[in-house]
């Protein structure tokens, strides 16, 4: 699976779920959104992953599930064992690493056999991960991944179009690998241990502009087991959460249920169609802060709930839910890193892939 065709799928409700399966880190980089180290000691019961999983049905189970953390890696045997799980019913795994192994001239065989198992691999690299793990070192393991059969791509981060790292980096993949391996670019966000030095990577939306939200799609299995409707990590990680963004708890809710909240709900229809912003607008609601902060305010509004159910309940509400994905989907994955990556560098993502063809085999 490539990343193009992974990314291509955010836009579509329910089409992914991302598993945060700790947030224990080998790595202390400054920028780190979630602040994880090693001394971090929340993650979801494990047990409970693996009893979520295994409620994909061959009819109703993501398409893509990612496994993140902190560093999913220290944690092999599970990585297997949610993969094994997924594949079971017909879902495809991804897994984003801090490549705190590559250090090592070889990867331990328990961590080379959990990426043998995963249908995707992206390796995290950036000016604070490189501080920690040298790049040469990182290309050598992503080689070495290639060699399994793993589709791989690399999850880059730096401050903004115009900063030199990131034009640097992005010739050196280019380089070492011949344009045959992917980059999702990403922004770094003022979150964790960046929230005390990172200038906010984009505004919103002013007004009531149409900025629709494919970050509200995907349910997200945050630290304490809880299933959230977006993967913003101040939604992730405070609580409480509001009632609009949160579909469960992985102890007592199953994959059925979380979907069926997630793809139904009015207000996130809305917001996934037309986005917060415009959403409390028409709604009259005051605006709250910025995009992100805005749409946590509104789960507290009846105003916000009765102006959502008013347009996007029922089926009604289902079809243009599917308008809105098919629209994004139409954009492809440039499309989707232009709005909610960095733009400059949104073609890479679909870089290696042939022409017309979204994504690999496996």
């Amino acid at each position: 699976m490539e990343l193009g065709e992974l990314v291509g799928r955010r836009p579509f409700p329910a089409a992914g779920l991302l598993l945060s399966l700790t947030r224990r880190c080998p790595l202390t980089c400054a920028h780190c959104s979630t602040g994880s180290d090693m001394t971090a000691r929340q993650e979801p019961e494990a047990a409970s992953l693996v009893r979520f999983v295994r409620s994909f049905t061959g009819t109703d189970r993501p398409d893509v599930v990612m496994l993140t953390g902190g560093e999913p890696l220290l944690l092999p045997g599970l990585v297997r064992e949610l993969s094994a799980a997924a594949r079971a019913a017909g879902s495809r795994t991804a897994l984003l690493s801090g490549m705190f192994f590559a250090r090592s001239r070889h990867i331990p065989a328990p961590l080379l056999r959990a990426i043998g198992e995963v249908d995707h691999f992206s390796a995290s690299l950036d000016l604070h991960h490189e501080r920690e793990v040298p790049r040469a070192d990182v290309f050598r393991a992503v080689h070495r991944i290639r060699e399994l059969g793993v589709a791989v791509s690399f999850h880059l981060t730096g401050t903004g179009a115009d900063d030199p790292y990131l034009a640097e980096v992005t010739r050196a993949v280019e380089e070492e690998f011949g344009g045959r391996v992917p980059s999702l670019v990403n922004e770094v966000r003022a979150f964790g241990r960046a929230a005390s030095w990172a200038a906010p990577a984009r505004t919103g939306p002013a007004g009531d502009a149409v900025s629709p939200c494919a970050m509200a799609a995907w349910p997200v299995v945050a630290f304490d087991g809880t299933v959230l409707a977006c993967c913003n990590q101040d939604t992730v990680d405070r609580r409480p959460a509001p009632a609009h963004l949160r579909l469960g708890h992985i102890a007592t809710d199953d994959w059925a249920a979380v979907r069926r909240r997630a793809v139904e709900s009015p207000v996130l229809r809305m917001i996934r169609t037309v986005g917060p912003a415009h959403l409390a607008a028409r709604s009259g609601v005051p605006a709250v802060g910025g995009y992100c902060e805005g749409c946590r305010s509104l789960g507290g509004d009846a105003r916000v709930a009765a102006d959502a159910r008013s347009v996007a309940a029922g089926p009604a509400g289902a079809l243009l839910d599917l308008a809105a994905a098919r629209q994004g989907a139409a954009e492809g994955a440039v499309g989707v890193v232009r709005r909610h990556g960095c733009a400059a560098y949104a073609p890479l993502v679909a870089a290696g892939a042939p022409d017309g063809v979204p994504g690999g085999s496996r």
